[in-house]
């Protein structure tokens, strides 16, 4: 929608999304737009916005707003000036309980906040950008990611807010899939989407022979995959490729291919997709067992959820998190839109624990990798997670060596 409205000609200097969509929040409803434009643009933009032709019904329009119906949903456009495009972009991002947070500290400081604008005696305050805005209350900027009207204003005020991982910081994907499996597209394809994306890494993670996706790798064909690999090794530079497995972990506990097989990856993933109608502690032993077992590296989407569809799995965290720092395993956050899992608060829990996380893309196409890592990412940063808490933030030498450490163990 922001792409139609700029091919339509609005003449905004930046159409934005906020909201929940900002937030990274797991579930959206409604989509929130601002656009920061001069207001005697403010009419103009508005009444474009609402002809664009995904619109099918104009809801309300006010002075500074405009709601639309599409096929895909409600949309609200906000406009602001640009010296209110700090404080719009506070408000209108919400959460709810960090803008009420803020007000509250603005009426200590002689200060009103309401309607995005930020005033003092009824004089308005301009503040053209974010970290402007917190200033004014004196406050460190504070992440979009954070602001959920929890902890992050007691950590801005006592300096503690933490330094969030950021898309700069991955250095490689370890969760992808190719036509091997269920993925759209070949090995060379996704190899070569990850070095568009300046990635050092990629692993090549598809779905054992009895998962529930809808292609599967055989045990039989893993050789000829491995071959394949080895032939985009040898075209590719620049990047490293893993040959990795997502296995299945099976209704007992054990993993779909046999410890034979599993040696032969760079990489093993292993994830639970049946839970077989299994209760919470089960579910845990299974998990268990699978963080045992020495040629495990990473436990994948490991709630199973879907994001306004399904809560996932009730597991005992904390037995899980102890076991992956006992034998060295990592913890992901999927970044595909049906996980977006661990998610946030999970994430913290697992790293106040010492677990490490791999954040990753699980993309099954090219065209997906590059926003599912930004989905992972933002999961991860309303988790307060940080660089040094990810595996794949480090260089492949060191992930090599994250996998050695574990099989060590074991030999």
């Amino acid at each position: 929608m922001i792409r139609e409205a700029r091919r339509a000609g609005v003449a905004a200097d930046a159409i934005s999304a906020v909201g929940s969509v900002r937030r990274f929040a797991p579930a959206v409803g409604d989509v929130t737009l601002l656009g920061i434009v001069p207001s005697k643009r403010h009419t103009h933009v508005l009444a474009a916005f609402a002809r664009l032709a995904p619109v099918t019904a104009v809801v309300s329009q006010e002075a500074s707003s405009v709601t639309v119906e599409t096929a895909r949903g409600r949309i609200t456009l906000y406009v602001a000036p640009p010296d209110d495009a700090g404080t719009a972009f506070v408000w209108h991002t919400g959460a709810r309980g960090h803008v009420a947070h803020l007000q509250r500290r603005a009426e200590r400081l002689g200060l009103r906040l309401a309607e995005a604008r930020l005033t003092r005696d009824g004089a308005r305050i301009a503040c053209a950008s974010e970290p402007e805005f917190y200033a004014t209350l004196n406050l460190p900027y504070i992440a979009p990611e954070l602001r959920s009207g929890d902890e992050e204003i007691t950590a801005a005020e006592a300096g503690t807010l933490p330094r969030l991982v950021s898309e700069h910081h991955i250095r490689g994907d370890l969760h992808t899939h190719s036509s091997w499996s269920d993925g759209r597209n070949t090995i060379a394809d996704m190899v070569s989407a990850a070095r568009q994306l300046g990635y050092e890494y990629i692993a090549i993670t598809d779905h054992s022979e009895r998962a529930w996706s809808s292609r599967k790798l055989a045990a039989a064909d893993v050789d000829r995959q491995r071959e394949e690999i080895d032939r985009v090794r040898a075209a590719a530079r620049g990047i490293e490729v893993l040959h990795g497995i997502e296995v299945d972990i099976m209704l007992d506990g054990s993993l779909d291919f046999d410890d034979e097989t599993l040696g032969r990856f760079d990489i093993v993933l292993a994830s639970l997709h049946d839970h077989g109608g299994h209760d919470g502690a089960r579910l845990t032993e299974r998990y268990l067992r699978a963080i045992r077992h020495p040629l495990v590296n990473v436990i994948t989407h490991p709630t199973n959820r879907s994001p306004g569809l399904s809560d996932g799995y009730a597991l005992e965290f904390d037995a899980l998190w102890a076991a992956s720092v006992d034998t060295g395993t990592a913890v992901e956050i999927d970044g595909a839109p049906g996980h977006l899992d661990l998610d946030g608060a999970l994430a913290r829990r697992a790293v106040a624990a010492g677990v490490t996380l791999a954040v990753d893309s699980d993309s099954h196409r090219v065209d997906a990798m590059a926003r599912q890592m930004q989905f992972g990412v933002g999961t991860a940063r309303r988790g307060w997670i940080e660089p040094r808490h990810v595996l794949n933030t480090r260089a492949v030498a060191d992930v090599r060596a994250f996998i050695a450490r574990k099989r060590a163990r074991a030999s």
